[in-house]
């Protein structure tokens, strides 16, 4: 194993295929299985539910071109955070760093609390201590990434991998073995377009759905300080896990809705799993709950191990605590880490109900770091053009304008289609300037 050359600093010790599983890792969680039932129950109609889903899928993968140009001119751990710090300063830096942390913890927990109620399927006898469940998963997670970056990394490559074999065969079982579904059975006479006589309110609902699935297309820049070469092995991680993604998103849409009829998908809360059962019968439903296990494992892995690192770069800068800089001898950031745990139990004991709504408001935080990572990449472009830029995102300044434009229309339909959610976001902001203070004042 490389050592780090000062005390304190992240190991390089990482390339190209750990940056593809943490993107893939990072990204493909429950949503995929979980959000085609809602969707179809708004849109109602094969050819616009797979319109948003290329729409979203373009969305990630020209955000990614944005995003090399900036972590392959800053490669340090952090991502959004890094970028809006260089770019307008210390507060705008915290604000976002800050937040993106909150909302990962807050998914952290929840998926971890999801986890542990399929678990409970699976064994009875977990019923009722599921929140207890969900700790003890998060502490030997923890204890995993206590060990090392090359543990806790392999882990996830592992996790990457059967998450997508998995996905792969569900796509493949679906076209060999289902049943297609009619012209008349592919539609849906009763959807929320059909109902209220309006796409606007179902559209925007839809498309956070897919948003929601999509976050974590970023991932791979979280670790570029830790990166062997992250000019050359960036942009073929990000580049070649988006491109995965999608490929993975848009054959399991196409799968379901070969299998499902639109009328049975628009009531289905787990789709994925219904079109198992409609092939094979009800006995297919623990293969179905065990991969749910599998998948959420992985996104939590890729969670615990990204969200520290915003911890550990905002320490670095003196926008945290100090002590958030120290590295344990395996090459974690293991006080911030620590914290992150901390933070992501303490939800998981309040409630579900807690980390579910949490989760909701952070889906605006992540939003919001796409934003700002936009917006940053235009100011720097200004502020600093003799920063060195192995990699320049094409159609400068069209491409990013555009991302940029798109990401501030989402916010504004979020905050439109999500009223309440939004308020408690807006109350987050509000906070986190006495916070940023507070903490400017400690380390002074």
């Amino acid at each position: 194993m490389q050592q780090p050359a000062a005390k304190n600093e992240l190991f390089k010790i990482l390339g190209v295929g750990f940056g593809v599983a943490v993107t893939v890792g990072g990204t493909i969680g429950t949503g995929i299985l979980r959000k085609p039932g809602p969707i179809a129950e708004q849109l109602g109609d094969y050819w616009l539910i797979m319109g948003l889903w290329a729409a979203v899928s373009l969305y990630a993968f020209l955000g990614t071109l944005c995003t090399i140009e900036l972590g392959t001119s800053m490669p340090k751990a952090g991502a959004w955070y890094i970028y809006a710090q260089r770019a307008f300063g210390n507060y705008a830096g915290f604000v976002v760093g800050i937040n993106s942390w909150l909302g990962t913890c807050s998914a952290l927990g929840f998926g971890v609390y999801t986890m542990s109620e399929y678990l409970a399927l699976l064994i009875p006898a977990f019923v009722g201590y599921e929140p207890y469940v969900a700790a003890g998963m998060l502490l030997i997670l923890t204890g995993i990434h206590w060990i090392g970056l090359a543990l806790a990394s392999s882990f996830q490559n592992i996790m990457s991998v059967l998450k997508g074999l998995g996905l792969f065969i569900f796509v493949a079982v679906c076209f060999i073995y289902g049943d297609e579904v009619t012209a008349e059975q592919a539609q849906l006479t009763t959807s929320k377009i059909a109902e209220t006589g309006s796409w606007i309110a179902p559209v925007i609902f839809s498309l956070q759905a897919i948003f929601y699935t999509y976050d974590g297309w970023h991932t791979a820049a979280y670790f570029s300080e830790e990166d062997r070469d992250p000019t050359k092995n960036l942009p073929r991680s990000m580049i070649g896990g988006v491109l995965l993604i999608i490929i993975i998103y848009l054959l399991c849409n196409l799968a379901i809705l070969h299998v499902l009829p639109m009328n049975e998908l628009s009531q289905s809360k787990l789709a994925a799993a219904d079109s198992i059962r409609l092939i094979f019968g009800e006995g297919s439903g623990k293969i179905v709950t065990l991969f749910l296990m599998i998948s959420i494992l992985g996104i939590v892995n890729a969670q615990l191990l990204f969200n520290p690192r915003v911890l550990y770069s905002m320490s670095r800068d003196g926008l945290f605590f100090r002590g958030g800089t120290a590295v344990n001898k395996g090459g974690t950031p293991a006080v911030a880490m620590l914290i992150t745990s901390a933070v992501a139990i303490t939800l998981i004991l309040i409630g579900k109900d807690a980390t579910e709504k949490l989760s909701d408001i952070a889906t605006f935080f992540f939003v919001l770091g796409y934003t700002s990572g936009f917006a940053s990449l235009l100011a720097l472009r200004k502020k600093e053009p003799e920063l060195p830029r192995p990699w320049k995102v094409p159609a400068y300044p069209i491409l990013p304008i555009i991302m940029l434009i798109l990401s501030i229309a989402f916010l504004v339909g979020a905050v439109i289609q999500d009223l309440a959610s939004t308020q408690y976001a807006l109350l987050f902001l509000v906070i986190s300037y006495p916070a940023y203070l507070l903490v400017s004042r400690l380390n002074r």
